[in-house]
């Protein structure tokens, strides 16, 4: 078997996760950034991690999901947010994921927290909307994804590839 894990990472949480991720595949397998990623039809199983931006995915990242999520490939897809698991929007969030990878044969889904950029929590922080300043005030991200969050991740890859057998 062939696997791909690729990301898009701005801040490095996503890439911490790949970095998990590919540390547990045991067979042929390469990481790369997304946007060095021509095809996932040459890999049996393509891994795509993404971050949250704007409630979901952001328009860059559905024309990634749109190129690459056709003809029923497998994929796996983790995605990071600056808002705990259980935080009650995160699942509408995820699920925007879900429906911009609908093309494809999803076999495996993980999300987890990362760390808030600055420059985020700062516009958070400053924004008309009390939603957005109440969630930045509540803040917790620093440090993520942890360790804990980064064996989930891992626990993820192994669930994962062993359906693949």
């Amino acid at each position: 078997m062939k696997v791909l894990v690729a990301y898009m990472s701005s801040t490095g949480n996503t890439k911490k996760v790949a970095e998990a991720v590919y540390g547990e595949i045991d067979c042929e397998k390469e990481i790369k950034p997304i946007k060095e990623v021509q095809d996932i039809g040459a890999y049996d199983l393509a891994f795509l991690g993404f971050p949250t931006h704007q409630y979901g995915p952001d328009k860059k990242v559905k024309e990634v999901l749109a190129r690459h999520c056709t003809n029923g490939r497998k994929v796996a897809l983790f995605v990071t947010h600056g808002a705990p698991e259980d935080f009650a929007e995160v699942r509408e969030w995820m699920a925007r994921f879900k429906q911009a990878a609908a093309g494809a044969n999803i076999v495996g889904f993980f999300d987890c927290q990362g760390e808030m950029s600055k420059g985020v929590k700062f516009y958070m922080r400053i924004s008309p909307n009390k939603k957005l300043r109440s969630w930045a005030k509540m803040d917790d991200s620093k440090g993520q994804p942890d360790q804990a969050r980064l064996e989930k991740a891992r626990a993820f890859a192994r669930e994962t590839l062993s359906r693949m057998d």
